[in-house]
């Protein structure tokens, strides 16, 4: 009896040694994952703002055409103490049953998103439903990790992307860019990102469809944005890459270059008459015989315009004048531009008419008279307006930053798009994005004319994007998943589906998850459509 008392007792110890033992180590897991950052994934439509909740998603899953960029977003919360982030990595994306086809990392693009600070937010129109979110501290501007450029790493940069220390309670976001290449299979690849930090490291998975079908590396959407000084190479492929064509000083022997590498497909002529809503003034027309001569100087596969008025609309007395510059530039071949819009006195005289949303209600039946004679509109957007007009300032939601250019545009039949300036910095432009065009109006409109940032800061030659010419980056690959249908035979199909989405300037369905739902039925649809061609014309060769 003796002898099972001590027993008892025995297993007894035993039992409670283990119970300690596990209480410990309950205690020591639960206090690490409360000290260690969380992380989780985000799609490219949404922000994380500083002060968010972290959220329970820590895989994701992308779709992208060949030729297309992709992007999502990584975020780091600083739990329960100061962290600091030593690297970032997005790994190979490998095919799935194909060990040897993968999307190396070259193709992959990471950048720390840098907060500004909205003092002064954009104003609030009565009666519209698309309005600014108000003061505080907004991700736009994009450090990269490397030189986007060259792939070296960035050294002795005033902002640099890692390592970077994340105070308690906060938080930093990563965008990530794939660039699917246009010689990639399609189908299904896989890959994972990992963040580590002084507190460990943390990974997540990464899937990306590839579909079937290829956009193109000229755009079919037309634009133009104008660069009021910064005309360095580096600053011009920035923009090329992002589907947006730059109005610069273009040196002519870089052209070849920017057009096969890059997808330069327009330019601007370097003729402007002085006239515009302010001197309603015009300077003498340059012969055809100067702007022809001028035109010879650039490569054939352009097209070449001369933009040379501005919101004339008001102006009086300027027929004969602006028939002189039509004249001149038609004879040269060259086709003309102006940011007005379209009055029947003028229907002859202007090949592309720029409207924004104010200028298109009060054209009314003469857009779709311009567009039945063969012109074309372009839509441009300027400032803050109402009636629920998408608007470009940081302090928007970044839908408003890409419904325009792919689903009202196509709803519309416009074809291109306008921008007025790209580089309007304030003297610290890192910090104060308060880019107040006209300052002695009350009103404020960060961010305006302002969707780069100098690449001084950053230690690059050239210019930064910001996330907000990523969105419209996206919104110009939105314009050619439709375009590729309609152009297929798909007419009808693909302008229901725009429908969901948007109607038109003042009707367009503000919540992302929509488009992004709409944008998958697209890719399928071009997916599928192009493999059944492909299996037909097999079929029809006999092969």
């Amino acid at each position: 009896m003796f002898k099972s008392v001590l027993k008892y007792f025995f297993w007894l110890l035993i039992a409670f040694s283990l119970t300690i033992l596990l209480v410990f180590l309950k205690t020591e897991y639960s206090n690490s994952f409360s000290t260690s950052p969380e992380i989780w994934v985000k799609n490219s439509m949404e922000r994380v703002m500083l002060q968010d909740s972290a959220e329970n998603v820590h895989d994701i899953h992308l779709y992208a055409a060949r030729g297309e960029y992709e992007s999502f977003q990584i975020a780091v919360r600083a739990n329960q103490s100061d962290t600091v982030v030593t690297d970032v990595q997005v790994s190979d994306l490998k095919a799935k049953g194909m060990s040897d086809r993968l999307l190396s990392q070259s193709n992959i693009t990471l950048y720390r998103e840098h907060y500004v600070n909205v003092t002064e937010p954009s104003p609030i129109w009565r009666g519209t439903t698309v309005k600014p979110l108000g003061k505080g501290w907004y991700p736009d501007g994009l450090i990269p990790f490397v030189d986007p450029q060259t792939g070296v790493d960035l050294v002795n940069a005033e902002l640099d992307a890692v390592p970077f220390k994340l105070n308690q309670g906060s938080n930093q976001t990563i965008w990530v860019d794939i660039f699917v290449p246009r010689d990639a299979t399609a189908g299904d690849y896989g890959g994972t990102y990992t963040v580590t930090s002084n507190l460990g490291q943390v990974s997540g998975k990464i899937l990306l469809t590839v579909w079937n079908f290829e956009l193109p590396q000229k755009p079919s959407l037309k634009s133009a944005f104008l660069s009021w000084e910064q005309h360095d190479k580096n600053t011009l492929i920035e923009l090329l890459k992002h589907r947006v064509m730059p109005v610069a000083n273009i040196n002519p022997e870089d052209e070849r270059e920017l057009i096969d590498q890059w997808g330069l497909s327009a330019l601007r002529l370097p003729f402007w008459s002085g006239a515009d809503y302010r001197t309603c003034s015009m300077a003498s027309a340059p012969t055809a015989a100067v702007i022809r001569e001028e035109g010879l100087k650039h490569q054939l596969d352009l097209m070449l315009y001369v933009y040379a008025t501005d919101e004339i609309d008001d102006c009086k007395g300027l027929r004969e004048p602006l028939r002189e510059w039509s004249k001149s530039i038609h004879q040269a071949g060259i086709k003309h531009l102006a940011v007005m819009a379209p009055v029947p006195e003028f229907y002859d005289l202007v090949d592309i008419w720029v409207v924004n949303p104010e200028r298109y209600d009060t054209a009314g039946e003469k857009i779709t008279e311009v567009l039945r004679q063969g012109k074309e509109i372009w839509f441009y957007t300027f400032f803050v307006l109402g009636g629920n007009v998408p608007n470009w300032q940081i302090d928007f939601q970044p839908i408003n930053h890409r419904i325009a250019q792919g689903f009202i545009n196509q709803s519309l039949g416009l074809t291109g798009f306008l921008y007025w300036r790209v580089d309007t910095w304030t003297d610290d432009p890192w910090n104060n994005v308060d880019t107040n065009p006209h300052p002695d109006k009350s009103e404020h409109y960060p961010g305006e004319g302002m969707l780069i940032y100098p690449g001084t800061q950053v230690g690059i030659s050239g210019s930064i994007p910001s996330m907000r010419l990523k969105w419209i980056r996206e919104g110009v690959e939105d314009y050619e998943y439709i375009e590729i249908l309609k152009r297929g035979g798909y007419h009808d199909w693909a302008m229901k589906a725009v429908g969901e989405v948007a109607q038109d300037l003042h009707h367009w369905n503000q919540d992302p998850a929509v488009l992004n739902a709409v944008r998958r039925k697209l890719g399928a649809k071009n997916s599928s459509t192009i493999s059944v061609k492909l299996i037909t014309r097999k079929s029809s060769d006999g092969h």
